[in-house]
């Protein structure tokens, strides 16, 4: 796929300009009135901590946020809303009416891993075109990066064999198309959702539920009418009765070319094996098994040693495994002193108890290899590169000048998060609960 049939594709978004809370408006307006919204800024995406056990997080969301931003437009009935709720005044209204990103934003390339305090996007522009994305940014990189890294577990845990997303039916409509596309940056090679097959060209797969089976007066007739349909390749649903006779009915009718069967329920472990063997007796020895049912990453990896070929994933992946966010915030780490372009920018942060507080100054990120070219830390400064990290920068333009880069291709993030796993530590794989893979170091 390339950039070409992303554009071809691009389905019409409304204005996203209402994806934020309120207080940005206000800040807004105070600081339009105080004579500082046009004060150059830099706010930062980051995360303190990963969530409990994870090793590494993944960066998702990178292209939604940039089309996101594409379509942050106050049109006229979005003024009117704020205008008849009265929440924000005139001036502000006006100065909304305009309002276009003009600034540069840079960020971890979609796909890549992160860690603590790693400088996930940078904003930069007036404080008053950079606070209002705040909201809309963090919803997209929270929502996406964690089933992301859920996804990615899983795919490890599947050891190179196909994962299919089918979540769509357990989270919200929208959610569930952004779901199926982060699955996707993490390893899943289909999804059942069609929208997302529609918008994000993500291959689709699907054949039939229990209800099929159920509308039929007998199994033989529902595997008969989904053969007669579908062909010999389909995916016979084994376990709505009994599933030895099931299996046997599926090869009778499909013949040695049947090509997969599912089984949703049961002991997948002792199942798989009983099918696989059935099924190699009665000469289907092609026929894929796929297994579903409340699948996550420790229930795949349970199954490594079983005769399965595919695993279906839904409720686990779309709530990121138990971890539906991974807590990134935005906050502003540099500012200037005066709305003249040319004014230095000073390095800022909150000071707080609790573990809430942040490092000021604009930041680089990069990764230090080791002798074997893994990597062993992640590096973050302030002021000058070293030159051994010069060509271990993290951080790359998306943005510039308010143009929005061109969007990559689905698959080249895909590929990229594969690589950038693949650098880390052996450990970064293991399920077993851990620090992160590799320190975060400050210079």
């Amino acid at each position: 796929m390339n950039t070409g049939d992303l554009e071809l594709r691009r389905v019409g978004v409304p204005s996203t300009a209402l994806f934020t809370d309120q207080y940005e408006l206000t800040m807004l307006q105070a600081a339009l009135r105080a004579g500082t919204a046009d004060r150059r800024s830099v706010f930062e995406v980051f995360t303190r901590r990963l969530p409990e056990g994870r090793r590494y997080g993944v960066v998702a969301g990178t292209g939604r946020v940039l089309e996101a931003v594409r379509n942050f437009r106050f049109d006229a009935d979005l003024l009117a809303f704020l205008r008849d709720k009265d929440i924000v005044d005139g001036p502000t209204l006006d100065w909304l009416d305009s309002y276009r990103f003009s600034g540069d934003i840079w960020g971890y390339p979609e796909g890549e891993v992160y860690f603590p305090g790693s400088p996930i996007l940078r904003v930069e522009g007036t404080f008053a075109e950079c606070v209002l994305l705040e909201t809309m940014i963090l919803s997209i990189l929270n929502h996406d990066s964690a089933i992301a890294a859920a996804a990615s577990r899983m795919a490890s845990a599947a050891g190179g064999r196909p994962l299919i997303e089918m979540g769509a039916r357990r989270t919200h409509e929208l959610a569930a198309v952004a779901a199926s596309r982060a699955a996707y940056v993490g390893g899943f090679d289909t999804t059942s959702d069609l929208a997302a097959g529609f918008r994000y060209d993500i291959p689709t797969v699907g054949t039939s539920a229990h209800a099929f089976t159920l509308l039929h007066d007998s199994e033989r007739d529902a595997f008969r009418a989904q053969v007669d349909s579908l062909g010999r390749g389909t995916t016979l649903l084994v376990d709505t009765y009994d599933v030895a006779e099931a299996v046997r009915t599926a090869v009778e009718i499909a013949g040695p070319e049947l090509g997969a069967v599912r089984i949703d329920s049961g002991d997948l472990l002792l199942v798989a094996h009983r099918v696989r063997q059935q099924l190699d007796e009665l000469g289907a020895v092609n026929t894929r098994i796929v297994v579903t049912s409340d699948l996550d990453e420790y229930a795949i990896a349970s199954l490594a040693a079983a005769p399965v070929d595919a695993y279906g994933v839904g409720t686990q992946l779309v709530t990121g495994s138990g971890h539906p966010t991974c807590s990134m915030v935005y906050k502003i780490v540099a500012r200037a002193t005066s709305s003249d372009p040319k004014a230095p920018l000073h390095p800022v942060a909150k000071k707080s108890l609790g573990g809430k507080t942040s490092i000021g100054g604009r930041k680089w990120a990069a990764r230090r290899l080791d002798a074997e070219g893994r990597a062993e830390a992640e590096v973050i400064g302030t002021g000058p590169v070293p030159p051994e990290l010069l060509d271990q920068q993290l951080l790359v333009e998306l943005v510039k000048g308010g143009e929005i880069a061109a969007p990559e291709p689905l698959d080249t993030v895909r590929e990229r998060h594969i690589a950038a796993r693949a650098g880390l530590p052996m450990s970064a794989v293991q399920l077993s609960r851990g620090e992160p893979v590799i320190p975060t170091e400050y210079m």
